[in-house]
């Protein structure tokens, strides 16, 4: 079976090679340059991880403020 690279488009055989989905190591590389440098997204709210931030300093607050009301 022929794939094409995600990085450069090239058709390479899927079975015989070491870096599918890749052609080369080269382009595998790449591909993990652009994960580590942020260049891929997952579709989302941009800022949930710091709603949930706040939303759990909130739940603590609030716990610390009934703790001193007793």
């Amino acid at each position: 079976m022929r794939v094409k690279c995600p990085i450069c488009d090239k058709e390479v055989e899927w079975e015989q090679n070491p870096y599918h989905p890749f052609c080369s190591e080269r382009c595998k590389l790449i591909d993990l340059g652009k994960w580590a440098a942020e260049q891929y997204r997952f579709p989302g709210n941009k800022n949930s991880g710091e709603t949930e931030q706040k939303e759990d300093e909130n739940d603590e607050s609030s716990e610390n403020g009934k703790k001193s009301d007793r």
